[in-house]
């Protein structure tokens, strides 16, 4: 019988029984669950348990804090329970089905994207770029129109855009095949087959008629050949596509012959579905779109319309069909002398600059960070969105819920103002020298909601949900945050570095102290030292990201290197000393890097707790 194997029934019986646990593991201070019905789980019950410190749930995990002693803790409930723990990023995959639907969309669209914002930012800074000097009339043209360098640099500078932008898909194709592991050389082929120079490029489409846009001709059947350059959407269902065809014929080939079948047969279909059927659905989409835009401009309550189009315009440039709406803006130039769709579109363009703006203010101290927004913004302002979309505001969610909500009421006070556009392409606030003259007033108000509501709204909402992660010392001063000693241990021995409050620190284990009082410090070295004479307690051998020591005075102390560096599995740390080996105050105890830290996308900083 096991020291924790009562505590250990009293918790299986609380947390609902085996049938209720779809995964389980631990880390240095807590067992990780993944459960088929969180709210089985009797929190106030556990955590009346002896022994258990606290419970939280995180990113579908419900974590039960149990302290140094986790390990036996979790041998002994495997024993009870009669399941087989598993890994850490095994957990963590199963906790996925405790996201809503809308935390897995969100979720896996920022993972889709996440390796192709760079080229994003690159591209929004050129095209905002070539905006200014290629679009907008200071009285006398363009700037392009004024100067043959300047012409031959908007050209030049096109050769990047538009590999970018609109050979977008072949980005997200090889993202999707990378991501869930099949051949990425064929999600970069699919990418390739829907921007192919053979068919009719997609910026086109919305102005062609019916029978110039070429055709397959199979005799019984005629499929219209057209590009998706920069839509997302068919990309994203056109790369999943892919990916089930290929684990499909996987599973159902023989190897002998599988690296002909799998890759011929999973690259023609999964084309053919997404010119046949995919794409077409995305396009009829886009034109049940175009046809309401219309509808609600040319409506009694055109002003509602302008609230629920300024509200979703932007989830519409995921989808990438707010091409379709240059059509619409082209024949109401010609019908109106002018259009009050395009300054909706230069407005939403500025508030979701001003999500990220907000961004930039609650993570001024997050250098990280810093190198995407403020770029990203840069470029939203110029009237580029895709990087701040799919760069910062998708990827936390609320900011860009928040600009939704700033290009909303903006644009109902532009149409209810009756604002008008001379023309379209220039975006965000250069979108104020296409406004026609007795608009530019009251759009310049517009502006202004576009701005202080999407920013004000982030900051609001971002200082309750962003973690310390995300904004390290935003809320303290450098030179006041002092925190020398706890329970008589110099902790900031432990490693040099700037030393934070543990209430700052992301991790609610921590911040709220249910370990213990402590600090915590952003290191500049890479070497965890003994703050005191001891002996070593804890150690992890598979993840080595913690160390705890029962000090030769009394106490115990626990050393944790990162916020949840548990996930990397071991890469990156060192131990310099062995469990139950006599330290002195000073000696090395574990090294680490925060090199690969950083690029597995975790904190480095490193907590010092007395327990």
């Amino acid at each position: 019988m096991g020291k924790f194997t009562e505590e250990s029934k009293q918790l299986l019986d609380l947390i609902g029984g085996k049938s209720n646990i779809a995964a389980v593991s631990h880390c240095v201070t807590r067992m990780r669950f993944a459960l088929n019905d969180p709210a089985k789980a009797d929190i106030k019950g556990i955590e009346k348990i002896k022994g258990v410190k606290g419970t939280f749930t995180q990113a579908g995990q419900f974590q039960v804090i149990i302290g140094q002693e986790v390990q036996e803790f979790y041998n002994d409930f495997v024993a009870v329970a009669g399941v087989e723990g598993v890994s850490k990023d095994q957990v963590k995959k199963a906790a996925k089905k405790n996201q809503n639907l809308l935390q897995q969309i969100m979720s896996s669209i920022a993972e889709i994207f996440a390796p192709i914002i760079p080229a994003l930012v690159v591209g929004g800074l050129i095209l905002g770029f070539r905006n200014v000097i290629g679009e907008i009339d200071f009285g006398n043209g363009t700037i392009v129109s004024q100067s043959q360098f300047w012409a031959g640099v908007h050209s030049f500078l096109w050769l990047i855009g538009e590999a970018i932008f609109h050979m977008l898909p072949v980005g997200i194709c090889w993202s999707i095949t990378k991501k869930m592991g099949t051949t990425q050389i064929l999600g970069i082929v699919l990418g390739c087959t829907l921007v192919s120079g053979q068919l009719l490029n997609a910026y086109g489409v919305a102005g062609a008629a019916a029978d110039a846009i070429p055709k397959w001709d199979f005799g019984f059947a005629q499929v219209n050949m057209i590009g998706y350059q920069a839509q997302v959407i068919p990309a994203i269902l056109a790369g999943f596509c892919l990916v089930f065809l290929e684990k499909f014929f996987t599973k159902i080939c023989p190897k002998v012959i599988s690296m002909i079948v799998v890759p011929f047969f999973s690259l023609v279909l999964a084309v053919m579905a997404s010119h046949f059927i995919l794409g077409p659905i995305g396009w009829k989409i886009g034109s049940w779109i175009s046809a309401g835009v219309h509808a609600g401009l040319t409506s009694s309550v055109n002003w509602l319309f302008a609230g629920v189009f300024g509200m979703f315009y932007a989830p519409l440039v995921i989808t990438g069909l707010h091409h379709m709406t240059n059509a619409i803006d082209t024949q109401l130039v010609a019908d109106f002398g002018g259009t009050i769709l395009w300054p909706m579109i230069a407005l939403s363009n500025i508030a979701q600059g001003s999500a990220v703006l907000g961004m930039i203010f609650l993570q001024k101290k997050n250098t990280k960070t810093q190198e995407v927004s403020i770029p990203a913004c840069i470029s939203c302002y110029l009237g580029v969105t895709e990087p701040a979309m799919f760069g910062v505001n998708l990827k936390y969610g609320f900011p860009f819920f928040s600009a939704m909500i700033g290009s909303c009421i903006a644009a109902i006070i532009s149409v209810g103002s009756g604002v008008m556009a001379n023309s379209i392409g220039v975006g965000g606030i250069p979108g104020i020298l296409s406004i026609q003259t007795r608009y530019m007033l009251i759009f310049a108000i517009c502006m202004l909601v576009a701005i202080i509501v999407p920013f004000v709204l982030t900051v609001v909402v971002g200082k309750k949900r962003l973690t310390t992660e995300d904004i390290y010392g935003e809320n303290e001063d450098e030179d006041t945050v002092e925190v020398i000693k706890v329970a008589d241990v110099d902790l900031t021995k432990v490693v040099a570095g700037k030393v934070i409050p543990l209430e700052q620190v992301e991790d609610e284990v921590f911040s709220k102290k249910l370990m213990g009082d402590g600090i915590a410090i952003i290191p500049d070295e890479e070497v965890v030292h003994a703050p005191a004479d001891g002996v070593i307690a804890v150690t992890m051998d598979d993840s080595r990201h913690a160390i705890g020591m029962k000090l030769d005075k009394g106490g115990e102390v626990l050393i944790h290197v990162g916020i949840d560096t548990v996930q990397m599995n071991g890469a990156g740390f060192e131990y310099l000393v062995e469990k139950n080996q006599a330290v002195k105050a000073g000696q090395p105890l574990l090294k680490f890097s925060k090199k690969e830290i950083a690029a597995a996308g975790k904190s480095d900083t490193v907590v010092c707790v007395v327990m």
